[in-house]
């Protein structure tokens, strides 16, 4: 069923040849190939938390069109977040469906979904060292299209909360030895005057929480203001 090792220097070549919104296909045709899985697809955690939507192969993205959405509350895919390990959940066939999850640093980016014919335990582990080096790939890639933006669309957004999220960190999570961070921005598709943000130096870990009154433009365009003055003295 293998064809050889999986080697992730491989991987992460394959998907710096292609154009940016083109890595997940890459990655997932490397693994159906590699594997004979029956499909490969990623599955975004959406901006709000509560649904998961499938990005498959040939994701489309124009005008009309909308990817699968799936309620994330009891389903195998928060246990694989939850858990952050593999999940092996039967199909209803000859083989098994696998869920693994694809986290950077503690920043719950969504999962990978495979079909395996014979998972077999070296399988399993390559699979999970796929779905780490999918991690760093998107970390990299979301920075240069709109694609893994829209994948976490579920509902529609303010032009108030867009501003807002565009001031939040870009990683909503992180762990690091020395503490773990976990936040979140709800409603998320409304919201026009708070927000949060962090960072870490070698000694200090940086908090703040914004609250401009208001749910408009007015109060986005305030906090913008605020943050971005937070940051500039921060750094300087």
């Amino acid at each position: 069923m293998e064809s050889g090792r999986l080697r992730l220097e491989d991987v992460l070549a394959d998907a710096e040849a292609a154009a940016p919104v083109e890595s997940l296909d890459v990655v997932a045709r490397n693994l159906r190939e590699r594997f004979a899985a029956q499909y490969a697809s990623f599955l975004f955690v959406d901006v709000v938390g509560r649904k998961v939507v499938r990005v498959s192969e040939k994701a489309e993205t124009q005008q009309g069109r909308r990817a699968d959405q799936i309620p994330l509350v009891g389903s195998v895919y928060e246990q694989a977040l939850r858990t952050q390990d593999l999940v092996l959940a039967p199909d209803g066939g000859a083989g098994q469906r696998v869920v693994a999850p694809v986290t950077n640093r503690g920043d719950t980016i969504g999962v990978l979904e495979l079909f395996l014919p014979d998972p077999t335990p070296e399988a399993l582990a390559q699979v999970k060292e796929a779905a780490h080096a999918l991690a760093y790939i998107l970390v990299a890639d979301r920075r240069f299209t709109d694609l893994y933006h829209w994948g976490q669309r579920t509902t529609p957004v303010s032009l108030a909360a867009e501003i807002q999220h565009q001031l939040l960190p870009s990683a909503p999570s992180c762990e690091a030895p020395e503490f773990t961070l976990a936040a979140t921005l709800v409603p998320a598709q409304s919201v026009g005057g708070d927000t949060y943000d962090y960072t870490l130096d070698r000694e200090t870990l940086h908090l703040s929480i914004t609250d401009a009154m208001g749910h408009d433009v007015d109060s986005a365009l305030m906090a913008t203001l605020l943050v971005n003055a937070s940051r500039g003295a921060r750094r300087a």
